[in-house]
């Protein structure tokens, strides 16, 4: 029983973490980077292992594929800044390490959602 509370607080500070990285990470994009690559973006999730040194942050970019790439790019070179302000703002020993994932998953259900539409309407023609 006190193992699994232990686990518990354990699996519960990344997560803390993470949702603070988010907010952080969120504003700052919207108000203080001014990078003409970073377009509409997005921050879908993050997820902090669970020595809280490490952080996969994935975006959503709106646009075609030159823009996906020159918004994570933009991202990465803005790394340095948005980690030192993470410091700033969440109080740790070590601050995670930001590493930027692109996430297709909106983009993936508009897709199999037109299929599906399609589906249904040459169902219906044949009907």
């Amino acid at each position: 029983m006190i193992t699994r509370e232990v686990g518990a607080v354990n699996n519960l500070r990344p997560r803390r973490l993470a949702e603070a990285v988010k907010e952080i990470l969120a504003e700052m994009l919207r108000e203080e980077i001014k990078d003409p690559r970073i377009g509409f973006v997005t921050i879908t999730g993050i997820e902090v292992t669970p020595d809280l040194r490490f952080a996969k942050v994935y975006v959503s970019v709106l646009g075609e594929p030159a823009d996906k790439t020159n918004c994570l790019a933009g991202l990465e070179s803005a790394k340095g800044f948005l980690r030192r302000r993470n410091g700033e703002e969440v109080k740790l020993r070590f601050v995670p390490e930001l590493h930027f994932r692109l996430d297709e998953t909106a983009e993936d259900t508009q897709r199999i959602s037109g299929i599906l539409k399609k589906l249904s309407e040459e169902k219906k023609g044949s009907s």
